[in-house]
């Protein structure tokens, strides 16, 4: 399985932040969704993890 990774360098937002979580789909979007609450003031719902779900990407394995 494709480990997946969220990277909040790759949303703008006004803290910088550089949070980068890398796991298996469905930890990435839990932790993301809950990262995006307590430190970005987001809601949690459908819509967030929607959003995070469409920005994941697959890890870069070094060669």
């Amino acid at each position: 399985m494709t480990r997946k990774v969220a990277d909040c360098r790759n949303t703008p937002s006004v803290s910088g932040c550089t949070l980068t979580i890398t796991g298996e789909e469905e930890e990435v979007v839990r932790a993301a969704a809950e990262h995006a609450v307590s430190v970005h003031e987001h809601t949690d719902g459908p819509e967030l993890r929607r959003m995070i779900r469409e920005g994941l990407e697959d890890e870069k394995v070094p060669a």
